[in-house]
């Protein structure tokens, strides 16, 4: 059987074994954590300390985490009817609540009035890390989180939207991160749970999972994972750029995370290589996991300047700590071979 190799961490990442313990020990507890008896203060104590780990992880301490069913829902709860502004760089589950209305040239993003903008601090496809001016009001830092090293408490920013399935917890849980005595009326109305911002019983079983995943991601970081992620990517892009004329890495020598490599190769359509290289046993994207299965060029390299052609010819390869180099060039190897037989057949 042909070995898989799953190179798309930015899209969602395998569980880590702290989460699993933590989600199963969680489904042996009866309570619900809003009731007074012993067992549903059992429950609400796993909840308080799950809201320990995050704020712990994301330097947030005093912060008021918020949990709620992923970012997607955080981007609405933090955004929706504020009349923010943005670039076309964010995710799509922050831009459908503002006005979309910065350039974004380069990757990189100015902002003039940072109390009416949200603005992410790494992008999903690229990994180009902004600079966040003092004041801003939301930031997306789903795909920073566990892979560089920063504080919410340090950034400035009002709010901050992460999701516990990037950083090895699981699907379906995340936060919004909020500076403590700021108001957020909720979206979600009921009986109260989560400080009044997000009313509902609580998935604790989610919520323990995200806990842990936290802790052992601000572990990992800490002991310099990351820092060796880092040397794979730069070997894999390397190696692919070698793989033709005309190959553009997007981002090379800015600011990036250490795990995402986004390259185009010019008239080779990005979902052509994505099953290509599926056949091949790789798993890999052409863009954020929410878009790439839509047939369409990728609306983040669009703003950065990119055409239409080039821009639905990009290829999205993102590591993890278990992806080894002698599996990132197998992987170089294959997608040379595919390139040049799609340059055969187009000469």
């Amino acid at each position: 059987m042909m070995e898989r190799i799953y190179l798309d961490w930015n899209a969602t990442t395998p569980l880590r074994p702290e989460a699993r313990a933590a989600m199963i020990g969680a489904m042996d507890l009866v309570g619900n954590p809003s009731s007074v008896h012993a067992e549903g203060r059992a429950a609400k104590a796993l909840v308080e300390r799950a809201r320990a780990q995050v704020a712990a992880a994301l330097g947030a301490e005093g912060a008021d985490i918020v949990f709620v069913s992923g970012a997607t829902e955080a981007a609405a709860l933090a955004c929706a009817g504020r009349g923010l502004v943005c670039s076309d760089v964010e995710h799509e589950a922050v831009s459908a609540w503002c006005d979309v209305a910065l350039p974004a040239p380069d990757g990189r993003v100015a902002v003039a009035d940072p109390a009416m903008t949200t603005l992410q601090l790494a992008n999903s496809e690229t990994g180009i890390v902004q600079d966040l001016p003092e004041g801003l009001a939301v930031s997306d830092v789903t795909q920073a989180f566990g892979k560089i090293p920063f504080a919410f408490n340090w950034l400035g920013c009002d709010m901050a939207l992460v999701s516990a399935h990037k950083l090895g917890g699981p699907k379906g849980i995340g936060a919004l991160v909020i500076r403590r005595g700021l108001d957020v009326a909720a979206q979600l109305k009921g009986g109260g749970q989560e400080m009044g911002r997000r009313a509902g019983t609580e998935n604790i079983i989610g919520i323990a999972g995200f806990g842990a995943a936290a802790e052992a991601a601000a572990r990992d970081l800490a002991g310099g994972v990351w820092d060796g992620v880092a040397k794979v990517r730069d070997v894999l892009e390397s190696a692919l750029s070698d793989g033709g004329e005309g190959i553009i890495s997007v981002g090379k020598g800015m600011a990036r995370l250490p795990n995402t490599l986004c390259m185009i190769a010019p008239g080779w359509k990005g979902e052509t290589q994505v099953m290509q290289m599926d056949l091949a046993g790789f798993a890999v994207s052409a863009g954020s996991a929410c878009s790439s299965g839509k047939v369409r060029a990728s609306k983040v390299l669009r703003a950065m300047g990119y055409d239409e052609g080039l821009a639905a010819s990009a290829l999205r390869v993102s590591l993890g700590p278990d992806v080894t180099e002698d599996q990132a060039l197998r992987f170089a190897e294959a997608w040379t071979k595919a390139r040049d037989r799609h340059r055969s057949r187009a000469a």
